[in-house]
């Protein structure tokens, strides 16, 4: 579990999260939702423990991300960014065998290489593997970073806004995977994500937030409704079915 309590956050002298109280339990595919500047990727980053709070507290199954050795936090939790660094002639397979670093501290063992593959495989990287990052796709690209926060095989995966830059196509593919690698797997997701109907569609739960504060929580089926919506995003919403689930539409 996953519990955030009395968390304020500041940047610079600016409150930017304000006594945000939380527990995300495990399992499953958790979404953080709301406007630009609510908090989201803040929120997300305290829970990676880089973000250091001014008051309040963060536990990662029991464990202080910020207190705890870095080796150990990194064996817990893995956080992918928004707009990771590309480096230059940096092959795919290298990129995603970064995430065993923790595991290994540079003595890599047969475990680890297995667990490169499987990365590779989750995401369809095999063919890909021996290519310079430069030399991929922006979704390519994506991908490859998601599966080396994969490799890094921890309980709980942070992602800040997988989905940019992604076509439709990709970013059903996307969620879609990180859908099925929750279920029987022992992971779970925190997904920060723009595209409601992306979390309506494949998120287990939702976290909605506005103004540095979670105004919601609730499974995603009981979160998502016309009011909810309009309350977080100050724009009028209808919240239809189709084949069994929510379809958003701003009005």
């Amino acid at each position: 579990m996953i519990e955030v309590d009395g968390l304020n956050y500041e940047v610079a002298g600016t409150a930017i999260l304000h006594q945000v109280g939380l527990a995300l339990e495990p399992g499953g595919i958790t979404a953080l939702i709301g406007p630009n500047g609510a908090g989201k990727s803040s929120l997300l980053h305290c829970m990676a423990g880089l973000n250091r709070p001014v008051a309040g507290r963060v536990r990662i199954d029991g464990l202080d991300p910020f207190t705890a050795p870095g080796e150990e936090r990194a064996r817990a939790v893995a956080l992918l960014q928004q707009s990771p660094v590309v480096v230059s002639r940096l092959k795919v397979r290298d990129l995603v065998a970064f995430g065993r670093w923790p595991h290994h501290r540079g003595r890599s063992g047969a475990r680890d290489a297995a667990l490169v593959e499987a990365a590779l495989a989750a995401f369809s990287l095999q063919g890909l593997a021996e290519r310079p990052l430069e030399t991929l796709s922006g979704g390519q690209r994506q991908r490859a970073f998601i599966a080396m926060t994969y490799a890094q095989d921890t309980p709980w995966m942070l992602l800040d806004e997988p989905l940019n830059a992604l076509d439709p196509r990709h970013a059903r593919d996307l969620m879609a995977r990180l859908h099925g690698l929750t279920r029987g797997s022992g992971r779970s997701i925190v997904i920060v994500l723009h595209d409601i109907n992306a979390a309506a569609g494949w998120a287990d739960r939702i976290v909605a937030m506005k103004d540095g504060r979670v105004v919601a929580h609730d499974a995603s089926a009981a979160l998502l409704t016309s009011q909810m919506l309009a309350d977080v995003f100050d724009t009028p919403f209808e919240v239809l079915s189709h084949r069994g689930r929510a379809v958003v539409v701003a009005r």
